[in-house]
């Protein structure tokens, strides 16, 4: 049971963790100091893991990944739509 409210208090770190970069760069219109091969490497990353939650049938892992990858494209779209504004 430990390891699951681990396993849950990460999966919420993870999950929202994009959301403050997203909604300051909504706000402000720019994501200059935003690296996009950083944002780009960590969704790979995050839609690595959401396959491999669904491989292991794992709710906690394929939740986490599945939102933090919607964030992630999220953040890659908004970084290249601002970029062609300069």
């Amino acid at each position: 049971m430990f390891w699951e409210m681990v396993g849950i208090a990460a999966a919420i770190c993870v999950s929202f963790g994009w959301i403050p970069q997203i909604i300051k760069g909504l706000q402000t219109k720019k994501l200059d100091d935003v690296s996009l091969l950083f944002v780009l490497i960590v969704t790979v990353g995050t839609f690595l893991w959401l396959l491999y939650g669904l491989h292991l049938q794992n709710p906690i892992i394929i939740a986490a990944n599945a939102v933090a990858f919607c964030e992630g494209v999220t953040l890659v779209l908004l970084k290249i739509h601002y970029s062609k504004r300069e």
